[in-house]
Order: structure tokens, then sequence, then C-alpha cells
């Protein structure tokens, strides 16, 4: 096994037992991260990682991981109960992610965002899910969230 491809095992195995300085450790101080309602550089990743593990209400995680001719991807599912509603959710995500000295330099997170908001939002999410309005809407709050916790627990 590759020592990037160890690096997403250590990482999701991490994510599995809510453990975010680990999953902290992994990603570079400059790293890049996208998924469907952020987009963070530098200490976000961890920081987001962070608030979702403490805000994890009976989340598990299955995953594997996949490295071919170099490139590594990871697929997961996380189930869990989603905060803001209490409603349940078993996402689909597939990962990419970039290395560099030995860390995570770029992660981007890909899943539907549609099938998503119809489980974690209900009615709402069925609605207007498929809109850029309740994307916007959603990654507004949620980096609302992020900076409301890194404010307490990052300064």
């Amino acid at each position: 096994m590759s020592a990037n491809k160890e690096l997403i095992e250590t990482f999701y195995t991490a994510f599995q037992n809510l453990d975010y300085e680990t999953m902290k450790d992994c990603y570079h101080p400059d790293a890049y991260f996208r998924d469907e309602a952020f987009e963070l550089n530098g200490i976000e990743p961890g920081a987001m990682w962070h608030m979702l593990c403490e805000r994890a209400q009976g989340m598990t995680i299955d995953f594997s991981v996949t490295e071919k001719d170099g490139k590594v991807t990871a697929h997961w599912e996380p189930k869990y109960d989603f905060s803001q509603t209490g409603r349940f959710v078993h996402n689909i995500i597939d990962a990419e992610f970039e290395f560099k000295d030995g860390k995570i330099i770029k992660h981007i997170d890909r899943f539907d965002f549609w099938r998503w908001s119809r489980q974690a939002l209900g009615l709402p999410g069925l609605l207007l899910g498929w809109t850029p309005l309740l994307r916007n809407k959603v990654s507004k709050m949620a980096m609302g969230n992020l900076k409301i916790f890194m404010a307490k627990n990052y300064s």
C-alpha cells in the first residue's frame, strides 16, 4: 500500500472513530477542500471535520479507498441524523485527493445534492433541492456555522 493510500485509510478510520485530531493531521497547512456545501482553505477543512465530529448523532461510515495509476480516490457512505432537522441521511460520496509533503493538499467530495437535500430537509429539499437557490442557502448556512465554530474553538 502506498503512503498516500495509507493516509486516506487513516483519515476515514479516524472519521469512523470521530477522531478529528487525526483527521486534521492528515491535511497539509495549505489544504483546499470542496464539496456541495463548503469551499475551504488552510485550517478550515480540519475545523470543518472537527465541527462535524462533535455534532455527529449516531453516525456510521463505510468507506473504501482505491489507488490506480498513482491516483487515490475514496467512496464513502455516512449514515447519520442531520442535526438541523433530526432527519436520517444516507449520503453517497466520492472523493478525490492530491498530496504534497505526505499530506492532503486537495480534497474534493462529490455527492448528489438533491438526493441529500430530500433526506436532510424533507419537502423543501424535494421541491427545491435541485435549484441553486437551496444549494446556496445551505452553503451559506454551513459556512456561517463553521465560522461561529471556529471563532469559539480556533481563536
